[in-house]
């Protein structure tokens, strides 16, 4: 086991996005996890239901203990509900962690639609987290939201990547699940340059916490000192077995296999 991933995220009762899918991705990933919740959810494959919030000291307090005695090679950031919590974490991070490579999943709405970031804290993190981060991997509703323009088209997703860049972010994962069409294209920009991914869209309605998974996979694979492009590949092939071999739990949008491997 190598690379030390902390998870600052929400739980998810149900198990497939969240804190949970988290650790079975770093885990998949021959990565160690270790987490600071920031909420929790009463939720299953049909929605969430319930949201209970932690205190931001608390959440504050998670991650100092993590980074003062087991550190971190790498972190990951997903459901921070206010601005408050985004301020807190963003501060802890600089002050115990600022060295390694933040993944930044910018969470904003659930697969059900249920909206799980205040719209307050939107500013907070485009202005506060966004230029510490390493990599953002938006889809493209959340980058709608960051940019303030439609993203629609892959020409969309080019202009929305390059402008979250100049809003600081060191990278921009755009994934475009959410684009129409039998074809699933992903546009990594980095260095000042794109690369495509572009595979056969997977029909499927076990799909619920693939952004989770996917993000805290790059950022086992960034813990483990793989370049960003090699990290952001092996995540995807991941993530895509993931949904090719889900066991079809639930009566909504179902949970991945996060047991599955790699080759």
């Amino acid at each position: 086991m190598n690379g030390r991933v902390l998870i600052v995220a929400g739980s998810d009762s149900g198990g497939g996005a969240g804190i949970q899918a988290d650790i079975k991705a770093v885990t998949a990933m021959n990565g160690f996890a270790a987490t600071a919740i920031t909420a929790l959810t009463a939720q299953n494959t049909e929605g969430v239901h319930g949201v209970v919030g932690i205190e931001p000291a608390f959440i504050a307090q998670q991650i100092e203990v993590v980074l003062t005695d087991i550190g971190a090679d790498a972190l990951k950031t997903g459901m921070l509900h206010s601005a408050e919590v985004i301020e807190v974490v963003a501060a802890a991070i600089a002050r115990h962690a600022a060295g390694a490579p933040l993944v930044v999943d910018p969470v904003m709405v659930a697969k059900g639609g249920h909206r799980l970031l205040l719209t307050e804290a939107e500013a907070a993190l485009r202005d506060t987290l966004l230029p510490m981060a390493a990599l953002v991997t938006p889809n493209l509703p959340e980058a709608e939201v960051l940019v303030g323009f439609p993203v629609r088209v892959e020409a969309d997703m080019k202009r929305a990547a390059e402008r979250l860049a100049i809003l600081g972010a060191g990278a921009v994962l755009m994934k475009g699940g959410h684009l129409e069409g039998d074809r699933v294209v992903d546009l990594l920009f980095h260095e000042g340059r794109f690369d495509r991914f572009e595979d056969a869209r997977i029909p499927s309605r076990s799909t619920h916490g693939t952004g989770c998974t996917l993000a805290s996979a790059i950022a086992a694979g960034l813990a483990q000192r793989m370049t960003l492009r090699d990290a952001v590949a092996r995540a995807r092939d991941y993530v895509r077995r993931a949904i090719e071999t889900a066991p079809g739990y639930g009566r909504g949008h179902g949970p991945l296999n996060h047991a599955v491997t790699v080759r």
